[in-house]
């Protein structure tokens, strides 16, 4: 099959970059052809020439500003099958999260666009089906919430140690403001005792400064903004940095937390690459992994730093886990397990 993967900027810098490589990679060693839609094309063009089966996107303001409404119509009516990454109903994320759609309860253009049927055929998101989060979604739209998890890319995360990146403690993320009391708290104090190696982007004023202008010239397609700042690390460096720490951190924000219905790429991606990880607690993990056997879960700040505290002290209990969680994942959890929901539910529809 042939699949059109809409992402305005390859080198994003948020999850949606890895999320797509994931993808991406997972469709291509399946023997699928792969091709990717950005801000720069010609939308209408590419559907032509490509002539897709299989097209995802995103539900947003900000795809919508890079796509043909008219050009899906009409790929639509000749069979091919639309994938829409969809908000949450009522999200909690505030609206000063500019790389974020806000809900889409009150928004009556989205919801539109749902229910006249010229749109998606599936929408989907990273939650559970329970989440209250996408309560009324169905009712109110008439189209189900697909639950699609996110997963490892087992393509590019290979999990070798490589010894720049040797730590006690590694984190590789963005500096969120809900994460930063835990990184104060428990985090931080254990650099005068552990080697603590962070990597990501908002962790100075300046780069928070940057990545607000980046993302406003990403919206408005301005060339000297959009590219302000770029990856720090290849993709692959992210499992060679799981691979070579004694302990990986797992934070969620706040919200994920209080709701229990989604958990980040790094839940799967750490145990993928022989990594250690703590995670804090979010009640959908339980269901991916078997506490204390396949991964490591703290209920709360206290807990996380004795539990960090633990483990780097008795190696011996970290290596029945880490196999343990690998060996979940490769069952269950990598991106060529979603793509296969994607293209059963489609070829069945």
């Amino acid at each position: 099959m042939k699949i059109l993967y809409h992402m305005p900027y390859v080198d994003a810098l948020n999850a949606g970059r890895t999320i797509y490589n994931g993808y991406k990679n997972a469709f291509i060693d399946l023997g699928h052809g792969f091709e990717t839609l950005t801000a720069e094309d010609d939308f209408s063009r590419i559907m032509d020439q490509f002539t897709p089966d299989i097209f995802m996107t995103c539900l947003g303001r900000y795809y919508l500003r890079y796509t043909d409404l008219e050009a899906i119509k009409k790929h639509k009516f000749r069979g091919m099958k639309v994938w829409v990454n969809t908000p949450f109903w009522r999200s909690p994320i505030k609206r000063s999260r500019l790389n974020e759609n806000p809900g889409l309860a009150n928004d009556k253009k989205l919801t539109g666009l749902i229910a006249d049927g010229n749109y998606g055929d599936f929408y989907y998101n990273s939650c559970e089906q329970d989440d209250p989060r996408m309560e009324d979604f169905t009712l109110k739209t008439g189209c189900p919430h697909i639950s699609l998890p996110l997963a490892a890319d087992k393509i590019v995360l290979d999990g070798r140690k490589q010894n720049w990146f040797l730590a006690d403690i590694a984190y590789v993320g963005t500096y969120l403001p809900e994460k930063r009391s835990f990184f104060k708290k428990a985090i931080f104090p254990l650099a005068k005792q552990y080697r603590l190696s962070i990597y990501g982007q908002d962790w100075t004023t300046a780069d928070r400064i940057r990545g607000i202008l980046q993302k406003f010239g990403q919206y408005y397609h301005l060339s000297f903004l959009k590219n302000l700042r770029k990856p720090r690390l290849r993709l692959a460096d992210e499992g060679h940095i799981y691979a070579s720490a004694t302990v990986s951190i797992n934070v969620h924000e706040a919200y994920q937390k209080k709701f229990g219905g989604e958990c980040n790429e790094r839940t799967f991606k750490v145990p993928l690459c022989n990594g250690f990880q703590i995670t804090d607690d979010v009640a959908c993990i339980r269901k991916y992994f078997q506490e204390d056997k396949e991964i490591v879960i703290a209920r709360d700040d206290d807990d996380y730093i004795e539990k960090l505290r633990y483990y780097l002290k008795n190696p011996q209990k970290r290596d029945a886990i880490i196999k343990a969680g690998k060996k979940r994942v490769l069952a269950e959890h990598t991106y060529h397990h979603r793509v296969e929901t994607i293209l059963r539910r489609s070829l069945s529809a």
